[in-house]
């Protein structure tokens, strides 16, 4: 039991460590920001809402030495699913990647090698916000810094698998919260 302890607490310490080593690895978007709600460009088109189902432009900045490939996504932990929604899934993106323009995940051009995997909505790419009417939603988009090249995952990986790949190989983690309501 010490041992796992410890181990814990080692790991804490080192997926912490690179706040610590210099300026933090940082998240931004000329499209969403922290704490603000969605414009209505990035809503779904579908299930009852009318968006135009455009992933948000994204910046990283700041990733922790030996970072070798990032993962983005976008979760809602506010969904009536007893799990949240799964709103977009990409892993194996290049190290020296550190933007995603708006529409990358809608069929736009999206890094070599990087892979666009299921989300809830049962299909790869982005898909944008669509909570129940009157409800307000929050929307984590979060970009993981891994210490390996590839997670061995394909297209038709869930997003528990990648995440939980993603999260035994994380060195660091950036996330906005963006809201929304209908």
């Amino acid at each position: 039991m010490k041992k796992l302890i410890a181990a814990v607490a080692l790991t804490a310490i080192t997926i912490a460590a690179p706040a610590f080593a210099g300026e933090a690895f940082t998240l931004k978007s000329p499209d969403i920001a922290e704490g603000q709600p969605l414009d209505h460009q990035f809503v779904l088109n579908g299930f009852g809402c009318e968006g135009g189902n455009i992933s948000p432009a994204l910046e990283w900045s700041n990733a922790p030495e030996g970072t070798q490939s990032f993962v983005i996504t976008a979760y809602d932990p506010d969904a009536p699913t007893g799990s949240g929604w799964w709103h977009w899934v990409v892993f194996d993106i290049p190290a020296n990647t550190t933007t995603l323009a708006q529409g990358a995940g809608s069929g736009g051009v999206m890094p070599d090698s990087s892979v666009q995997s299921r989300t809830d909505f049962g299909a790869t790419g982005f898909g944008g916000a669509c909570p129940p009417p009157g409800a307000v939603h929050r929307y984590e988009f979060e970009v993981c810094a891994l210490g390996v090249n590839k997670l061995g995952l394909d297209e038709n990986s869930s997003a528990a698998l990648v995440g939980f790949m993603a999260g035994a190989n994380t060195l660091a983690t950036a996330k906005i919260t963006a809201v929304y309501t209908r």
